[in-house]
């Protein structure tokens, strides 16, 4: 992530219409996290995927997958920030995307095979829902249609192949959305609502979390419950409780401070890249971490084997490196250290070859020494993006330091 990234020349959809709530005490609605419930179960089911296909193949489909949803839910959560849904007309809409996405979650661990049908289906359902409901506000938006219609067509006739053609059809419904809005920009100019955004994307990542849970039940079905398997169990709960500190102990506030101090162009670019860009891999890096913590568990005092234990610990490598992403955006906090932390996560992954529970108590030393490390540095604000955000997120750090 560079210091400075440029502002992306594209200008995102139109401000808000006037019925659109206004920034102070904007919140996320509860239709909002039951649509975000019902995303976190598609990206439970990719969680199987790599479960079952722990290889770079498997890797590889869960991440065309994430990418190609991740695009939709960005634009799920970017419209809602906009057009909050207190109509029924809108409400229904948004419900129809969640049937859209509960399509595509049945149909994953089936979608390069005989599912990729009905993965498109869905895919189509949340294209068109989308749409409608930014057409309210806006018919602008009937620009970017068409590659949407066109990345889920290509779902769809990946679905009717086998072979090699069905991996570029999902990499060109990828790239096709994303690229879009680069060459034909749909005009207007986004109005963030800090504390909805912040608050939308912080729901979304305490329920991914969720799954790292999850995982742990999950892991340890049928075992017999000694003392053994129950302090290997509270060590996965440690680190997913040590992932939970990196990102809401004080850094989600700070986010938020950021973003309303910024101006609208500012805000809309910290938002893209903070919290479309960066949050790709904190919310990928929990999905494999999970993945791996439910092999580690299931073998919670024998050795793993290579991509279990490269899954654990290359899970949390991303997930730190994203959150460093996002800190250095925001300007919310420094960075190096939990590169460095990341780093040492993946290197940690041999501990796993020993012992898998071994695996899990470096991983948790690993990232409380970060945020001991922080703590001790005076936790310094790095130079970002820098701008009022930053200054007030340093301002904040000097008086705790003070203090």
């Amino acid at each position: 992530m560079p210091p400075n990234p440029p502002s992306p020349e594209p200008g995102p959809p139109p401000a808000p219409p006037a019925d659109a709530p206004g920034e102070a005490g904007y919140r996320v609605t509860t239709l909002e996290l039951f649509f975000d419930l019902v995303f976190v179960f598609a990206v439970t089911q990719l969680t199987g995927v790599l479960v079952h296909e722990l290889n770079p193949l498997g890797l590889f489909q869960v991440v065309l997958m994430f990418g190609v949803l991740w695009w939709m839910y960005a634009g799920y959560a970017w419209l809602t920030n906009m057009t909050a849904p207190t109509t029924a007309l809108r409400r229904l809409l948004v419900l129809a995307g969640m049937g859209g996405f509960f399509m595509v979650a049945l149909a994953t661990p089936t979608a390069f095979k005989d599912g990729g049908v009905v993965w498109g289906l869905g895919y189509l359902v949340l294209v068109l829902a989308h749409v409608t409901l930014y057409a309210q506000g806006n018919r602008m938006i009937l620009r970017v249609l068409p590659a949407n219609l066109l990345a889920a067509a290509l779902i769809v006739v990946a679905g009717l192949l086998d072979g090699p053609a069905v991996y570029v059809l999902w990499t060109l419904a990828l790239i096709v959305p994303i690229a879009q809005p680069f060459i034909v920009p749909p005009g207007g100019r986004f109005a963030i609502q800090p504390a909805h955004i912040v608050e939308r994307h912080g729901l979304l990542v305490i329920i991914t979390l969720g799954e790292s849970v999850i995982a742990i039940g999950v892991g340890v079905e049928g075992l017999a419950l000694d003392a053994g398997l129950i302090v290997a169990v509270l060590l996965g709960l440690a680190l997913a409780a040590a992932i939970w500190w990196t990102y809401f102990v004080g850094d989600d506030e700070r986010a938020e401070k950021a973003l309303t101090e910024a101006d609208d162009a500012r805000r809309a670019q910290m938002t893209m890249f903070g919290y479309f860009y960066a949050h790709i891999p904190i919310v990928v890096g929990v999905i494999v971490a999970a993945a791996g913590m439910k092999k580690a568990l299931g073998h919670a005092w024998e050795h793993l084997d290579a991509a279990p234990a490269l899954a654990l610990a290359g899970g949390v490598a991303i997930y730190l490196a994203g959150d460093a992403a996002f800190r250095r955006v925001l300007g919310t906090g420094p960075s190096r250290i939990r590169l460095a932390a990341a780093a040492v996560a993946v290197a940690a992954f041999p501990v796993g070859l020993w012992g898998s529970a071994a695996e899990l108590a470096a991983l948790v030393a690993v990232v409380a020494a970060a945020l001991a490390a922080e703590h001790r540095a005076g936790r310094a604000v790095p130079r970002g993006l820098g701008g009022s955000g930053a200054r007030a997120a340093s301002a904040t750090w000097d008086n705790r330091r003070r203090d």
